[in-house]
């Protein structure tokens, strides 16, 4: 069974958003994404994300998302939440990839707003609803309009809310008066989607982090996450501070490509990327040597 799920935390505190493991040639790599999930739980995650953004979801077939969410689940599940992120901008075809992750033991859904096509508001009132229908897993929304194109209104975050299935939202939307009224509003389960903000969110309220750079830095998510709830909140400031040029670095290049560069180096399982992300050159790649090391993290 994975942890204990509560109502303020139902995927637990620390989760990072697992990119999906390619071989050489270009093929998923499950051996690898099955280390790759064992070594970021014995880091301290109490979740997983698979099949997101940074997983590449965009350029991997419903095939090869069913046989790495089964992967995870087989490694790690009886351990560590495995959320499968589920969305597309076409509402048929992420109710059948939700149904497709239950059936593969996912333990929750994640539900980014539909991209490119700019629905109304309306639009995504029936967008999740639908797919929180479709099955009996617990299901985290995810705001990201610098993606997306279209942000999820604090109206529509609480009208969502009220769907019994719906019980998380993951916020990269950049805005913490929205988030304050939002998070205050519906009661949903507020997770960080910028690890940059990571300690602000921790302060209005937020009950974790869905983090890219908890690929390398897991520990001092953790600690900075401990020291706050603690009631330490200077120690957890420090560890911001810490860490910032590791958030930066990590994001001077699209995070799948940094991530994929750094674990490389630190030889984890990672592989080629697939078009149309391409790898950093020399000149980059030294440079995110330099900001993670001076974040204390040495590739």
């Amino acid at each position: 069974m994975a942890p204990t799920s509560t109502p303020k935390a139902p995927f637990g505190r620390v989760l990072t958003a697992m990119v999906t493991p390619f071989t050489m040639d270009g093929a998923l790599d499950l051996a690898g994404a099955q280390q790759l999930a064992a070594h970021l739980v014995d880091a301290g995650n109490d979740g997983l994300v698979v099949n997101g953004t940074t997983g590449e979801s965009p350029t991997t077939s419903d095939t090869e998302k069913d046989q790495l969410v089964r992967a995870v689940v087989e490694a790690v599940g009886d351990r560590a939440f495995v959320i499968a992120g589920v969305g597309t901008n076409d509402t048929r075809h992420s109710i059948e990839l939700a149904r497709q992750a239950e059936r593969s033991g996912a333990h929750g859904l994640l539900t980014v707003t539909p991209y490119y096509s700019k629905p109304p508001q309306e639009g995504l009132v029936r967008h999740f609803t639908a797919i929180a229908d479709a099955t009996d897993l617990p299901v985290m929304l995810y705001d990201i309009p610098g993606r997306s194109g279209v942000p999820l209104e604090t109206e529509t975050i609480v009208r969502l809310a009220e769907h019994p299935r719906i019980v998380a939202n993951k916020d990269a939307k950049g805005d913490l008066g929205a988030a304050s009224w939002a998070l205050g509003r519906s009661g949903l389960a507020w997770y960080s989607g910028d690890d940059m903000l990571n300690l602000p969110l921790l302060s209005i309220g937020a009950a974790g982090f869905v983090s890219v750079v908890g690929h390398l830095v897991t520990p001092e998510l953790r600690a900075l996450l401990d020291a706050y709830t603690g009631g330490d909140v200077a120690k957890a400031a420090e560890i911001h501070q810490r860490l910032l040029p590791v958030f930066t670095g990590m994001f001077r290049a699209q995070g799948v490509i940094t991530t994929k560069t750094a674990l490389a180096l630190r030889g984890l399982p990672a592989g080629p990327l697939r078009l149309p992300l391409t790898e950093l050159d020399a000149d980059a790649t030294e440079r995110l040597r330099k900001d993670l090391a001076a974040g204390g993290v040495h590739l």
